[in-house]
């Protein structure tokens, strides 16, 4: 059986880091720095306007040689960002991040996002499932 998207969020818990638009991109920073994570959520009110990960930030802050306490997060965010269900495998996450190039999917319910998988989530999850696995079929051969 193949590990969904619901499974680990179960697993490793479903909060939702986000912040405004109008956000300073220091402010996002501090955000990420403090939650320990590669990329955060925007969110105007309760709706998904974009994504902004640390590649945003290299290309698009200090590549462009902008101040991140004067830009704002809408200035340098991903608008346009994939999401995932909970029943999404996480072979097909995995296809989805090689394809689009991207490490972060935020889990959409029905317009409401209520979780992130990473890139991390992914291949833990199918290293445990691969595991597993390894060992029913050494159970089975070994009898």
């Amino acid at each position: 059986m193949q590990t969904t998207v619901a499974r680990v969020l179960t697993d490793k818990g479903a909060e939702v880091i986000s912040v405004a638009p109008n956000a300073t991109v220091y402010e996002a920073l501090e955000v990420m720095e403090s939650h320990n994570i590669g990329a955060v959520i925007v969110l105007a009110g309760e709706n998904l306007v974009g994504i902004l990960s640390e590649r945003d930030y290299a290309r698009k802050v200090v590549l462009l040689d902008r101040m991140s306490r004067k830009t704002r997060v809408s200035t340098i965010m991903t608008s346009e960002v994939v999401t995932v269900e909970p029943a999404t495998t996480m072979v097909d996450c995995m296809g989805i991040m090689t394809e689009r190039k991207i490490r972060h999917l935020p889990v959409d319910v029905e317009g409401t996002i209520v979780g992130v998988i990473s890139i991390g989530d992914v291949v833990k999850a199918i290293i445990a499932q691969q595991r597993s696995l390894i060992d029913q079929l050494e159970q089975y051969i070994t009898g």
